[in-house]
């Protein structure tokens, strides 16, 4: 005994029943603060100045530039970064939002509840926010949790079931254990999560229940509608569901009619596509330059022609006026969605080139997706001998990838799907020695962040060594444009 010294007279026994009791030592702990929504006017408005914390003088010059900052962004949403904004955020004490008066909490979520693309780190950093809410025992806006379940269905380029079954959560979380009900932009959101993943009785039983609630349609649900009956393959519904967006005043630009188009290809009607692509050249004065639009920018288009649906219904006089100053000329995701189907459903490098042609004699600038539609076709359809995808266009296609990135730098993204497809094609089409060269000249080009560079290496030795694309976790069934992992996923 005298080599252990003993601290206490428990026994093993003791120890035991320690360690099986979930709860330690015999008692549960509390709950914690439960997540609130509500509008209600006493809720939003708290804390006021009065009721902060008092603060000292450090503590007030940083709430004061999280202020401006916030305002700032406000004001210029492309002139400033979410980044800074939040490590000022940060550095607050805590509870940090106690320290915040209701206004500049509600312009903080709504900031930051809008990035410019919604990613895993502007969720993750979004959702902390809501956490720190909770904490706080504040309460959050019906606005500020339907951006959650933006968050939660859009932050992945391709929505699983998983996605699904988060944003459902969410919803009764927010109606069951909050009381608060959804309005017109919860059921957009779980409308358009149920469609992309393919669970169409959901998205009926979503559709029933807007209904049932009586909750109107807007300009969203509309262009969610149309994007469904892509899903289902139905080009009759499609142009039903057109027809019930023009017939209920809504204005039509080039994004509904990019909807119909990416539908009706979906659906295998090409013609019917193309023609409603000539009608957007041709019928609405096609200048030889077309604007670039960025996030922001679609947002404040959005809401720009959601204002002349209101104004189009209170004065029908003035609907034929306000929608022929809608811009309905094609755009890059017009032509990527072209491009994109000729290139891996089709294998149709003809029609493929007439677009990109097109393109450059519009003078739109092309978008790193498509080349990554371009590689995918070349993948898909070269590699041998009478295949109009050739090893001599494919270097083609390189080297204006190369060109448009050294003339565009920041403002054409060379990221890791691109190059994975890039190495792909390159493997299919050519040597190994090639895959090399071209995964060289790629790493002196990309925006792939230094933390993944060991990732891009061990794909460059799986590609060259044969391995790639052969994981026994994939399913690797089915048409070769349609690969998809075990999780629904898209390769």
């Amino acid at each position: 005994m005298s080599f252990v010294r003993q601290e206490d007279a428990s026994t093993v026994e003791d120890h035991l029943n320690f360690h099986q009791d979930p709860y330690r030592r015999g008692y549960a702990q509390p709950d914690g603060l439960k997540l609130q929504v509500s509008d209600k006017r006493r809720d939003v408005q708290y804390p006021t100045k009065e009721e902060t914390f008092r603060i000292n003088d450090e503590t007030k010059q940083l709430i004061d530039k999280l202020c401006t900052a916030i305002a700032y962004r406000l004001r210029h949403p492309t002139r400033t970064s979410l980044e800074p904004i939040y490590n000022l955020y940060m550095r607050l004490p805590e509870p940090r939002m106690l320290h915040l008066e209701w206004q500049w909490r509600d312009r903080l979520l709504r900031v930051m509840g809008m990035p410019p693309k919604r990613d895993s780190e502007s969720m993750l950093r979004y959702f902390a926010l809501i956490g720190d809410v909770k904490n706080a025992g504040l309460t959050l806006r019906r606005s500020h949790w339907n951006f959650a379940l933006a968050f939660a269905t859009k932050y992945t380029r391709r929505a699983t079931s998983s996605e699904m079954e988060t944003a459902l959560r969410l919803w009764r979380e927010m109606e069951r254990g909050a009381n608060v009900k959804g309005n017109d932009v919860t059921f957009n959101v779980l409308f358009d999560i149920a469609s992309k993943v393919g669970n169409f009785t959901l998205a009926d039983m979503i559709y029933r229940e807007m209904e049932t609630r009586g909750i109107q349609y807007n300009r969203y649900h509309h262009v969610s509608l149309i994007h469904y009956f892509g899903l289902k393959l139905d080009s009759g519904g499609i142009r039903a569901a057109y027809r019930d967006m023009v017939e209920a005043g809504e204005m039509v630009d080039t994004v509904v009619l990019n909807c119909v188009i990416s539908g009706l290809l979906r659906c295998g009607e090409e013609s019917a596509a193309e023609e409603t692509y000539e009608r957007m050249k041709n019928g609405h004065g096609l200048t030889s330059s077309i604007p670039e639009r960025n996030y922001m920018m679609g947002r404040v288009v959005t809401k720009v022609l959601m204002m002349f649906t209101k104004v189009g219904k209170e004065y029908p006089e003035l609907q034929k006026t306000l929608q022929d100053n809608v811009q309905l000329a094609p755009n890059n995701h017009t032509y990527k969605l072209f491009v994109d189907h000729y290139a891996t459903r089709i294998g149709d490098l003809s029609k493929v080139a007439q677009f990109l042609d097109e393109m450059k004699h519009l003078k739109i600038t092309i978008h790193p997706t498509v080349f990554l539609a371009l590689f995918k076709g070349f993948y898909l359809h070269g590699g041998y001998t009478s295949s109009e995808w050739s090893e001599q266009r494919l270097e083609g296609v390189l080297m204006a990838l190369y060109q448009a990135k050294d003339e565009a730098d920041k403002r054409f993204r060379i990221d890791r799907w691109l190059v994975i497809w890039a190495l792909r094609a390159v493997k299919k089409c050519s040597t190994d020695e090639a895959v090399v060269r071209t995964f060289d000249s790629l790493a002196m080009r990309w925006d792939i962040p230094p933390d993944r560079h060991v990732f891009m290496h061990s794909l460059l030795d799986n590609v060259t060594n044969g391995t790639d694309m052969m994981s026994p976790t994939g399913n690797w069934d089915g048409p070769s444009y349609r690969r998809f992992k075990k999780d629904g996923s898209r390769l």
